[in-house]
């Protein structure tokens, strides 16, 4: 991750950014006004399920502005970063409108890689946006991108397993470690799966403990007050006492499994996973109104979950500005996320969405609502994804090895001073 531009880069940067507010054309491509016309490629990051849906909606642009060919082209998830830097980073092969993950948002902004959206076509109707959503799309007073679709992370849990024990869904890790015996004890399942790999999952717990990664505004790294000790603590706790199951390989797939085949009552997990719960053998069939999802229990302070989601970008150097800010305006509109909620069952960006009928008996959007409404804004700086590594790092050596939460929290604090310059 870069923690900044050096001279030559930055002189790169500057000239791309040059090039791409001078446009390269006339009005009528790269203005606020003029034609929609011309070619636009949009790089799709969607999974497998979504991106047949989001091919069709992209071709219906190309419906209502037959003088637009749009160039679908999807990329997998996990390349996308990376590619999309080189090909703009080199002047050569950028999408004219990506998919942007929220993290990547003021990461590429910083480096000149995207076009200042406010006061241009593809911002429309934004009080109609969710705050938090909204928020991602931001970096150093600009708007940089449209809030595509959100998620968050809940609570699955086993409908079946918790009434065997005669337990109600915990509203706090307090109340699930101590509900955790009379589920093992009624139905030989654990409470829940920890999942210890992945360090998005440590927010959660930080944010119970009313705390947060660092304060942007502040310039202050915060992960190592005592909140963040806390934080480390309260997983260590859940594993310690046997109310959480959990290993350092794959939780995604591990901690699904035992979710789906009833040995963990309760998982922590986002929308994507839904559809792989349906298919265990503990919410299908008849089974199949097993799975209930509520917002994520609350720690000692507070109760809060991660925001995610995608947003929609414009690169800098388009030659197509115009089109490609129409583009990004309707792949975000209203029309196109009830649609993305009505056929992949996407949670949508837009207040005005969750007010339309086929939205609000949407099953994911009964599930994840109440989720998304406690979402935390992450601190929306360039350097936001580094930022996981360290915890990575530090929640292993809480639960697998000898590390004591206060150490992890101040490690974690010395790595984040080291990736954030000017932060005390």
């Amino acid at each position: 991750m870069r923690r900044g531009i050096g001279a030559t880069a930055a002189a790169a940067v500057l000239a791309l950014t040059a090039t791409a507010c001078g446009g390269g054309g006339d009005e009528g491509d790269n203005g606020a006004k003029g034609e929609i016309a011309g070619t636009v490629t949009y790089w799709d990051t969607s999974n497998d399920a979504e991106k047949g849906t989001y091919k069709k909606i992209a071709e219906d642009f190309e419906k209502k502005h037959p003088k637009v060919n749009v160039k679908y082209v999807h990329v997998n998830f996990g390349d996308a970063n990376q590619k999309f830097k080189n090909a703009a980073g080199g002047n050569s092969g950028a999408p004219d409108v990506m998919r942007t993950e929220v993290a990547w948002v003021a990461d590429f902004a910083k480096l000149g890689y995207l076009a200042p959206l406010d006061g241009t076509p593809a911002l429309d109707e934004e009080s109609d946006y969710l705050k938090t959503a909204a928020g991602s799309t931001r970096y150093e007073g600009k708007t940089y991108a449209v809030p595509q679709v959100t998620d968050t992370l809940g609570l699955f849990y086993n409908k079946r397993l918790l009434k065997e024990a005669g337990v109600e869904v915990p509203t706090s890790f307090a109340d699930l470690k101590k509900a955790a015996p009379k589920i093992k004890d009624k139905t030989g399942a654990t409470a829940l799966y920890l999942r210890g790999d992945d360090p998005y999952w440590f927010l959660p717990y930080l944010y119970g403990e009313g705390g947060d990664l660092v304060d942007a505004t502040a310039k202050k790294v915060e992960v190592d007050d005592a909140a963040g000790a806390k934080a480390f603590a309260a997983m260590k706790d859940l594993v310690d006492s046997k109310a959480a199951m959990t290993d350092s390989s794959d939780g995604q797939e591990n901690g699904l499994k035992a979710f789906k085949d009833g040995e963990a009552a309760m998982i922590i997990d986002g929308p994507w996973d839904i559809a792989g719960a349906r298919e265990g053998k503990e919410f299908t069939g008849d089974n199949k109104d097993n799975l209930g999802v509520a917002a994520v229990p609350a720690g000692s302070k507070a109760q809060g979950s991660p925001q995610g989601g995608w947003n929609l970008s414009v690169y800098a150097g388009t030659k197509n500005m115009r089109t490609a800010q129409e583009f990004a305006k309707y792949m975000s509109s209203a029309e196109v996320q009830k649609r993305t909620t009505e056929e992949i069952s996407l949670l949508p960006t837009r207040e005005s969405v969750y007010e339309e009928p086929s939205v609000k008996k949407n099953e994911m959007v009964e599930f994840f609502k109440p989720a998304v409404d406690k979402a935390v804004q992450r601190p929306w700086i360039a350097e936001g994804n580094s930022l996981f590594e360290p915890i990575r790092g530090q929640v292993d050596g809480v639960l697998f090895g000898d590390t004591s939460p206060e150490d992890a929290a101040k490690k974690t604090g010395d790595e984040f001073r080291k990736l954030l310059k000017g932060y005390k």
